[in-house]
């Protein structure tokens, strides 16, 4: 099945939890010859009542306004991004492989791809070879072309992944973070933009072209990580001023910095789609014993699943507001494991300034820098974070909050 088929996933808005109103979208990944939103959704409103269909309405403008976003985004960086096989964005002109033999990139050489370099992941123990795709071929066709040259590798294109999260000045506005109540002693990796020189981190390094540069976004996830209690922050920032930022390599390369610099979770409020590197890389990480924490986006439930929240073994984290309600605009992936507060959320920004910000990117690291506190006590995260959470909606497990509320209220100050 293709990685995006939204004639499916359209019909989950059915079972949206009714929110606040929906907030800039968490740019994700695009369908290719897909009906419009409405044309999907349009048949599930006629079964439901009155408030639902508002709800769905909302759900309905998300997803609009995602493919939207999209379009936009490629029309702007022709030179930079186009669609992949599965019509999702990606570094231009670019595929990644892995696994290949020489025969098989001496084949691909004679048939006009060009040999870009082979890079080893820092601290995963894998390689990448870039390949650079003949200049009258589209990036969809020259996939197809490397699977058919290289059938024993992985191919893949540089896909990228998004964040644009609600931020706005709160009145009154500090130049700084408030201390923490406790201290957590386990290092926390951020795959994110850099942050901010208000915001205390003991190192970044940038895996983008120009970075690192601090970002509003990357600052507040940091800053979250600080005010609840987490000590040693490593920051890669895979943006930079790069227009093609946020990909697949840069990820896969932040991480293994990550892991090599002793980061025992990572959080990452990024969503992308299915993509082999970042899979690989994350399976490496896991294996050397990191918790990889993410976001399920803010493209709401009609969206397609959210990578990297939905590979295996990742903690994956949606948002609630004040009142305990799934956000609107929460996306969704293949597993739910926590919710976190996602709404009336004080972080601090690239200037320093206190910010209140939405999102299930802020819910993130609030769930990250509870399981970096259970690892400081030597317990197991999974049994103490259960332990901690507050089950919401139905009773036990579900789709909405995964095993219940972590940290609520912690960061809503």
């Amino acid at each position: 099945m293709a990685r995006f088929n939204l004639k499916h996933l359209f019909a989950l808005a059915a079972f949206v939890v009714l929110g606040a109103a929906p907030v800039a979208a968490q740019l994700s990944l695009p369908p290719v010859g897909v009906p419009g939103a409405g044309d999907v959704l349009r048949p599930v409103t006629n079964s439901v009542s009155d408030l639902e269909r508002g709800t769905l309405a909302q759900v309905e403008r998300l997803a609009e306004q995602r493919l939207r976003d999209i379009n936009r985004l490629v029309r702007k960086n022709r030179d930079s991004i186009e669609l992949d096989a599965e019509g999702a964005p990606a570094r231009r002109g670019e595929l990644l492989v892995m696994g290949v033999t020489t025969a098989e990139i001496a084949r691909a050489k004679a048939a006009g791809f060009a040999l870009l370099g082979e890079e080893q992941i820092e601290g995963l123990d894998f390689s990448v070879v870039r390949l650079s795709v003949p200049k009258a071929m589209k990036l969809a066709e020259a996939e197809a072309a490397l699977a058919t040259l290289m059938p024993s590798a992985d191919v893949s294109a540089d896909n990228l992944h998004f964040t644009q999260g609600s931020t706005a000045v709160a009145a009154n506005a500090a130049t700084a973070s408030r201390a923490a109540a406790s201290s957590i002693s386990v290092p926390v990796g951020v795959i994110d933009g850099a942050a901010g020189s208000s915001v205390p981190v003991v190192s970044t390094r940038g895996f983008a072209e120009g970075a690192p540069v601090p970002s509003n976004h990357g600052s507040a996830v940091a800053s979250l990580l600080r005010k609840t209690g987490v000590q040693t922050i490593h920051v890669a920032d895979v943006y930079g001023t790069d227009r093609a930022g946020g990909n697949a390599l840069a990820i896969a390369r932040g991480l293994g910095w990550l892991t090599s610099k002793g980061s025992r979770v990572v959080t990452i409020s990024l969503v992308g789609p299915r993509n082999t590197v970042v899979q690989r890389a994350i399976s490496a990480a896991q294996r050397k014993g990191v918790v990889v924490v993410a976001a399920v986006g803010n493209d709401g439930p009609a969206a397609p699943a959210a990578y990297p929240a939905s590979y295996s073994g990742v903690v994956a984290v949606t948002g609630v507001d004040r009142r305990n309600r799934a956000l609107i605009e929460a996306g969704r992936a293949l597993h739910l494991d926590y919710a976190a507060p996602g709404a009336d959320v004080y972080a601090i920004n690239a200037k320093g300034k206190r910010i209140k910000v939405r999102g299930t990117s802020f819910a993130t690291p609030l769930v990250a820098a509870r399981v970096a506190a259970a690892l400081s006590r030597g317990t197991s995260w999974r049994g103490t974070l259960n332990a901690q959470a507050v089950d919401l909606g139905k009773k036990g497990p579900d789709a909405t909050y995964g095993n219940g509320l972590v940290c609520g209220g912690c960061a809503q100050k």
